[in-house]
């Protein structure tokens, strides 16, 4: 049993009822609980099930350096890359950023 995290945005209702059957919703969106890595998974399946045109991210707690590992789907921003085994998150430019001598912050 590990410490799950998952946060949704604009996804349909159906993911929402689904995901507080086995996560406490903490505020909108935001879900967190104790669950095994095979209801873990099972959640995740329902995510990618469900979630439609919205975004998702999932944390939870593992032995790794860092102590937690995270998966996302759905389009963002900020984008999972692994930087010599540790996991980080890039963030893309804004549409209006991606123009010549801009820079994004």
């Amino acid at each position: 049993m590990s410490m799950l995290v998952i946060v949704t945005e604009n996804v349909p209702p159906r993911l929402r009822g689904r995901l507080a059957i086995w996560l406490l919703e903490i505020r909108a969106g935001v879900y967190v609980g104790e669950v095994s890595q095979r209801i873990r998974e099972m959640i995740w399946e329902q995510v990618t099930l469900l979630a439609e045109t919205g975004n998702v991210a999932m944390a939870w707690a593992t032995n790794t350096e860092s102590g937690f590992d995270f998966q996302t789907f759905g389009e963002n921003r900020r984008i999972p890359i692994d930087y010599d085994g540790l996991r980080l998150v890039s963030f893309m430019p804004l549409e209006a950023d991606r123009g010549e001598g801009k820079i994004a912050f």
